[in-house]
């Protein structure tokens, strides 16, 4: 298949080689879930039918489980935005069987260092944030409702939004924080942390986040550089055990350009042969490892239109690699 070329995604294709990934422990996901422009792709229409008629308030309620039998994970969006309840969390875990794990984005309240002037922070706006890198914090509002459910647990992600000059006048200062934040959290679980300061993808921050065994999360996004370049970046790879990657936008398109350029997310509409090929070298180099290592790869709909339609192709794409250069899977 060319690179280019943008099959439809297939469910019953799709299902049996996605749980062989996840059963190498590679799991290739999409960032949430709730999408009605996935309807006859993934999501059965008459499955959500009220009355005869598309029950918006029943997909939204139950489609987790109909993904869940196709894909082994997902990344969570909404834990960034508040703590996760114990409520949530058990609803979640129900809808999924053994083996399904759940990446989180770590609630901004841990990863903000200034609260910005929008109308959802309330009287925080504006003002620095006390809990910023709080690892007490960390551990008492979001780790201690995710034990219980520890085994359905993938990547726990500490997404760091853009910081300016104001936040920190130099890298390494962030570097400091976060070393120290890094070293007081709790051991065993899967961590992982995401920036989007390219200039901090300096070896001093890779070198802090092997010494705690934190991955890296590769991500592409609108001012990072291209996930190919960071993979090949010396000393990226800080967890051999571990990986995470998120394929959010193309590098140099704006998230609200691509919300209003794709939705409702039911096809590719720009294919990125270069992201796709990232995709593939990394389970490629997943699949190579003598001992299996955990991957959690997500696919955003705002990467080419379609998450599903990019998980389509890099599955096309690894096919023809599997079986050229004769690679168990």
């Amino acid at each position: 298949m060319s690179p280019s070329e943008s099959p439809p995604f297939e469910r019953a294709w799709a299902a049996p080689l996605l749980a062989r990934l996840a059963g190498r422990g590679i799991h290739l996901g999409t960032s949430s879930w709730k999408y009605p422009g996935w309807r006859g792709l993934l999501y059965s229409e008459d499955r959500y039918a009220y009355h005869g008629k598309f029950s918006n308030a029943r997909f939204e309620r139950s489609c987790l489980a109909e993904y869940a039998e196709v894909l082994s994970s997902v990344g969570v969006d909404a834990a960034y935005y508040a703590f996760p309840s114990p409520q949530y969390l058990a609803g979640l875990v129900e809808a999924v069987p053994p083996g399904f794990r759940f990446s989180f984005k770590v609630t901004d309240e841990i990863t903000l260092k200034h609260y910005p002037n929008l109308p959802r922070f309330g009287i925080k706006a504006g003002h620095t944030n006390p809990d910023f890198l709080n690892a007490d914090r960390f551990a008492e509002a979001f780790l201690a409702p995710c034990a219980p459910h520890r085994d359905h647990v993938g990547l726990i992600m500490f997404e760091f939004s853009h910081f300016h000059p104001a936040d920190y006048g130099r890298g390494r200062d962030f570097i400091a924080d976060l070393d120290r934040f890094l070293g007081k959290l709790p051991k065993g679980w899967d961590y992982g942390v995401e920036i989007r300061n390219r200039s901090f993808l300096h070896p001093d921050y890779f070198d802090a986040l092997a010494r705690h065994g934190v991955a890296h999360v590769y991500n592409s996004w609108e001012a990072m550089p291209p996930v190919d370049e960071q993979w090949f970046a010396p000393g990226s790879r800080t967890n051999p055990g571990c990986f995470g990657a998120r394929f959010l936008l193309r590098p140099g398109r704006r998230y609200a350009d691509a919300v209003e350029k794709f939705a409702p997310y039911d096809r590719v509409q720009d294919p990125y042969p270069a992201g796709r090929q990232a995709i593939v070298d990394m389970i490629l180099a997943a699949l190579s490892r003598e001992r299996p290592s955990r991957a959690f790869v997500y696919v955003n709909n705002r990467f080419e239109g379609s998450a599903l339609g990019t998980i389509a192709a890099v599955l096309h794409l690894l096919g023809d690699h599997v079986a050229t250069h004769h690679i168990p899977l």
